[in-house]
């Protein structure tokens, strides 16, 4: 054997290990590549997943609250009409005929009478338009007289001058006392719930 045919053979040694150890090198690197993409398409899929999820989280809270806003404006809206209806009593009761204000009166103030047998002078106050209707009701009941205008609708407040009693019987304590006991009723009525 030569010495050209031992290096030949080294050379074809040689050239088979570089071989055996490119297609090792090539493998690898082709098998860091795959792992890299799938890496890659899991942290994709996870990024979208993610997004996705925050995307329905925002919807959610985007139509959470415009269902909250719609609430808020329907409850409002409620409002004023609830108000407008009141208005509407109050107007109603301000310009009430003179004979059934005078009855409606005329009960408030007999109502009251009771709580001030024991006293010997008693205040009656009302609303200014109906300073000659209770000066006419007062002088029917002994120790009773108008002592001026107080800020209602209609009705009267009656004090004890002896005493601290007081009784706020006007057309507006009467009103507040059935508008809220009935204003669920009004409601159901109104918004046919």
């Amino acid at each position: 054997m030569s010495l050209d045919n031992v290096v030949e053979d080294i050379r074809d040694e040689a050239r088979a290990r570089a071989d055996e150890i490119r297609e090792q090198g090539e493998r690898r690197a082709d098998e860091i590549i795959e792992t890299a993409e799938a890496d890659a398409e899991e942290l994709l899929e996870a990024r979208e997943a993610d997004v996705e999820r925050r995307i329905e989280q925002e919807r959610e809270q985007a139509l959470s609250s415009a269902k909250l806003e719609a609430k808020q404006e329907r409850l409002e809206a409620r409002r004023d009409v609830l108000e407008d209806v009141r208005s509407g009593v109050e107007e109603q009761l301000v310009e009430l005929p003179e004979e059934t204000r005078e009855e409606l009166t005329r009960a408030l103030l007999e109502a009251a009478v009771p709580e001030f047998e024991d006293e010997e002078a008693v205040s009656v106050y009302g609303r200014a338009d109906d300073a000659e209707l209770l000066e006419a009701l007062v002088s029917e009941f002994d120790g009773f007289e108008y002592a001026g205008e107080y800020d209602c609708l209609g009705g009267v407040v009656v004090e004890g001058a002896d005493s601290r009693v007081r009784v706020n019987n006007t057309f507006d304590s009467v009103l507040e006392g059935v508008w809220e006991d009935n204003l669920k009723d009004v409601s159901e009525i109104l918004f046919d719930q």
